[in-house]
């Protein structure tokens, strides 16, 4: 029997999917759990109109992300900080504190979107990235100066 999948389901296919599967696993899981649905030429056109809407509206979520890509990237976030022995911080600058910067200057961030692996805690100037979408991912030049 030929289904419609209505979400990603692992081992068969993505939303939107036409695929082949044994008529019980149709009747008796996919259907049921609103996973998929018969593959009829009315749900076909209805599934070509919702991929077609969906398309739009990826398009439009990355135009706006480069968008702001652009700003982040010529965004410069200046931490002054007192600093100990051999230029050492005194505790450490971390994702959320630069996402509390940029916030500051108007980049309403998520902690989570900064791609940090440790904290800084030197002095110097650091490439920061930001994942706003899966390929879209500025950077933002933090700088760490002494008091």
């Amino acid at each position: 029997m030929d289904v419609i999948l209505r979400d990603d389901v692992a081992h068969l296919g993505k939303a939107g999917q036409i695929v082949k599967v044994k008529d019980g696993y149709a009747r008796n899981f996919l259907i049921p759990n609103g996973l998929a649905f018969e593959a009829s030429e009315g749900n076909k056109r209805r599934v070509e109109a919702d991929a077609s809407r969906r398309a739009k509206v990826v398009d439009d979520r990355r135009k706006e992300a480069e968008a702001v890509g652009a700003e982040l990237s010529k965004a410069q976030v200046t931490f002054t900080v007192k600093v100990g022995d051999g230029d050492r911080l005194f505790g450490s600058i971390t994702a959320s504190d630069i996402a509390a910067k940029l916030a500051d200057m108007g980049h309403k961030l998520d902690k989570r979107q900064i791609e940090m692996d440790e904290p800084i805690k030197m002095l110097g100037i650091f490439k920061v990235p930001v994942r706003l979408q899966q390929d879209v991912r500025p950077e933002v030049r933090v700088w760490v100066v002494k008091e």
